[in-house]
């Protein structure tokens, strides 16, 4: 596992993208046009080399993105980065929307340090071979030497028995989105 670069940013956006693309959370903001959700997953890249990390593991299948949102500062280029999320994925009709969804999200969060997992995921030809595991136990990891719990949400009821299994507990569930969405931290 290392740390990603400006040259790994390819490389992290097609995984995401791929193991995102049907994603009912990442569907409910950028819709499921591909264009939109990779814009999503640069966007992302973007903001998490900026105030946090970016994971990709050393055979560049598997990766994760986290946050600290405590360091997040007003720039010029994060206010660029979020027009230009506006107007390529979100749309100007959608703003109140995801405005919403991430109010609802925050309130949710603690308000000492944490480590937000945005993303993590594994080329999909690669599943279940244990990529994840050894990304999610980096991220874990790393968080653990900082002192911060790790918190993340999902709505892939799927995933929730992996992620218990590696110390993660649902604290919160919500269907206010249409679907169930699940909010997770560190135990």
């Amino acid at each position: 596992m290392r740390r990603a670069t400006q040259n790994d940013r390819e490389k992290v956006v097609t995984i995401l993208l791929e193991a995102f693309k049907k994603n009912k959370s990442v569907n409910y903001i950028a819709g499921k046009q591909e264009k939109k959700i990779r814009y999503l997953m640069e966007y992302s890249f973007d903001n998490c080399m900026d105030t946090g990390e970016v994971f990709i593991s050393d055979d560049g299948e598997a990766c994760a993105m986290i946050q600290f949102q405590d360091r997040k500062k007003f720039s010029w280029k994060s206010t660029y980065l979020d027009i230009q999320l506006i107007l390529k994925t979100i749309g100007l009709g959608n703003i109140p929307k995801a405005l919403a969804r991430e109010s609802f999200i925050k309130k949710h969060y603690p308000s000492e340090p944490f480590t937000y997992l945005w993303f993590i995921g594994v080329n999909p030809e690669r599943q279940g071979n244990g990529f994840g595991t050894a990304v999610l136990k980096h991220v874990l990891d790393y968080s653990r030497t900082l002192n911060r719990p790790v918190y993340l949400e999902t709505s892939t009821q799927r995933n929730l028995p992996w992620y218990q299994k590696h110390g993660m507990e649902i604290y919160t569930v919500s269907e206010r989105f249409g679907f169930p969405f699940y909010f997770l931290k560190t135990a």
